[in-house]
Order: C-alpha cells, then structure tokens, then sequence
C-alpha cells in the first residue's frame, strides 16, 4: 500500500512537512499545497520557498499546481522541472473552495470538460515530465464524471487521485463509493482513493469494498493522528484483517458511512479522535517542539506563531480525551508562556 500526504493549504508547507517525516514513518509521497501561476510569473517567492530542494531533502515531493491556463501550466512545470528537479507534477481539480471554483480552477474546472480536454491536449503536446491530477467526480452532479473519464483515460496520465465527492459537497456527506468503483472499472490510469480515511477501521473499510486499490492520500487524519500511516502499512503488510473486514463487495449504500470531516472545528472530529490510535507522547512532543521551534524562525509575532500552533491543536488535540481543561487554556493563550506550560501539561 502507497500512502500519500494529502496537499493543506496553509498547513502542509515545507515546515509541517520536514517535521513529520522527522517523526514519523508510512508516508511515500507529499503533495505541495497548490501553487498558482500567473501571467506575470510561474512562482511567487513563498511558492519556490516551498520547492526548494534544500527545503525537502529526503521526502518524495509532488508539487501541485493550480490552474485553468495550459499555458501557466506548462511554464510551472518547466520551471519545477528545470530549476529544481521535479519530474512530476500534479494537477489540482479538486480544491471546493468558492473563490477558486469561481474562477473555473480546481473542482471549478470539471464545470467546463471541453475546455479541459483542450487543456490536456496543449499540456501533453508540449510537457517534458509526468502530470497527475487530484480530481473531485464533478460540480454538482456525479454523474459528469462518467464523461470526466473518458477525458482523463484519453491522456498518459501517471496517476489519478480521485475524491468522490462533488464540489458543492465540500467536506459534507460521504463520498460516492459507487462512482469511484466505476472509475476503478474503466480508467486506464492508475488510481489513488482520497476521502474519509481518519481511522485504521475506516481504511479497512475502503480496502475491503476496494482489494485492487493500493494507492490512497491521507489528509486530515494525519492531522489528526500522526501515527496512522505508520497503523496502515503494519496492516497492510500481512496481516490480512482488511480483506477479513467485509466481503470486498459492499454495496454503495454501506459505502463510506464513516465520517463527514467538515471544517476543522467540526464536532465530527471529536467522533473520529483517534479512534484506533496508538498514542505515542514521546514522538508527538519531539513533533511538536520542532514545528513550534521553526514557525518561531520563520513566522513574525508571537500572536502569528501561536495562532498556528492553535491550528495544530485542533485536530492534534483529540488524540487527548480527558485533557478539556488544558486544550481549553492552548486556545485561550495569547502569550507563548501561557500556551507552553498548558502543552507541557499534556505532552509531559
């Protein structure tokens, strides 16, 4: 099983990204959150920060690139390629977000498929490296991704991770199992499942409804437990419990009934908090310190560096039942002193 970190905008940067394959183990490929070409340039500094091959040393690293210009396109991957070796590229139409979509890129870009087959066609004539795409099954219908796959399977694609939901679902409902199994049935790409995958339980789940996937990208179960990667690749390695987990035909009705994630402050996190995790303070701490060390390097303000270790709570924050009372006083701190004697009584 292949085990990819899903791209987070304003989370999974270089920083997160050194620090967690620092601590923990199972993950085979990171995905940069999504660049954005422009007319005026292919990368903003913060983007190539970022790519940085000195930033990223050891890590398998796909940069993301987001776009509805083939143009824009080719000109970041030339110069991904070129400037600072990245042979792959990745393909953003997946992001649900209004301001995005509004422009017609990410999950936008599935509203227009002629426009899009017409973007692979200029990107393929002309791209010296791999592309892959990250794809949501459409806008507002599932039923457009029928027709989105017979655009894909006309392309050399290296790779399609597909998240079944639609644009319009956001992180709501669950995703559409039936679609990506018809996708599993017809696309000539090899397929990486993305959605819903917090749990050891949940993964079983997918890989008994799915025995031929063996690619998946986590996202915010990482987030939430560090360790589940690592959880994933010891069950996958031999022990067969996820084939013993269900027939390997769960109807689309069963499929995906586990969890909607929502926003971040979601009361579904605390449902999915660590269901199976194995806690493992020593790891989280070292994890910690040195994410809370390096923001403290490169962010300014001590209001900037502890907002975005607030943000690391909420999701960390559920492998802690029973520790309310300091979590409560992490989001109240606006002094760094204030936040690291509530962390130290937690991680101690």
């Amino acid at each position: 099983m292949e085990i990819y970190f899903a791209p987070m905008e304003g989370i999974t940067g270089y920083i997160y990204r050194n620090a967690f394959h620092d601590y923990f183990t199972g993950v085979d490929k990171y995905f940069t959150p999504f660049l954005s070409p422009n007319q005026n340039r292919a990368l903003n500094p913060k983007e190539i920060r970022d790519v940085l091959p000195e930033n990223n040393q050891g890590m398998h690293v796909v940069p993301q690139i987001l776009t509805n210009r083939a143009d824009y396109f080719l000109r970041a991957a030339e110069e991904l390629k070129e400037k600072y070796g990245y042979g792959e590229v990745n393909l953003n139409l997946g992001c649900p977000s209004r301001t995005v979509v509004s422009k017609g890129k990410g999950a936008g870009f599935l509203a227009k498929p002629e426009e899009l087959d017409s973007f692979f066609r200029e990107v393929f004539h002309n791209i010296k490296g791999q592309m892959s795409v990250k794809a949501r099954i459409g806008v507002d219908d599932s039923k457009q991704f029928r027709h989105l796959m017979d655009i894909f399977n006309q392309y050399p694609l290296c790779e399609l991770i597909i998240h079944p939901r639609i644009q319009k679902d956001y992180y709501g409902n669950s995703p559409d199992w039936e679609v990506f199994g018809e996708a599993v049935h017809v696309s000539s790409i090899p397929l990486c499942y993305n959605g819903d995958i917090f749990t050891l339980e949940d993964y079983r789940r997918m890989k008994a409804a799915f025995p031929e996937v063996n690619r998946i990208m986590l996202g915010r179960g990482l987030l939430m437990n560090p360790m589940l990667a690592e959880e994933i690749k010891k069950e996958a390695a031999g022990t067969g419990k996820a084939e013993e987990a269900g027939t390997g035909k769960a109807d689309a009705a069963g499929r995906g009934k586990g969890h909607d994630l929502g926003k971040a402050d979601d009361p579904q996190i605390e449902k999915m908090a660590g269901e199976e995790a194995v806690m493992d303070k020593k790891r989280l701490k070292g994890f910690h310190d040195r994410l809370y060390n390096d923001y403290k390097v490169v962010m300014s303000g001590e209001k900037n560096v502890l907002f975005k270790m607030k943000e690391f709570w909420v999701y960390a924050g559920n492998l802690f039942p029973g520790e309310e009372k300091q979590l409560k006083k992490i989001k109240k701190a606006s002094r760094a002193g204030e936040y690291e004697s509530a962390v130290e009584a937690i991680l101690a």
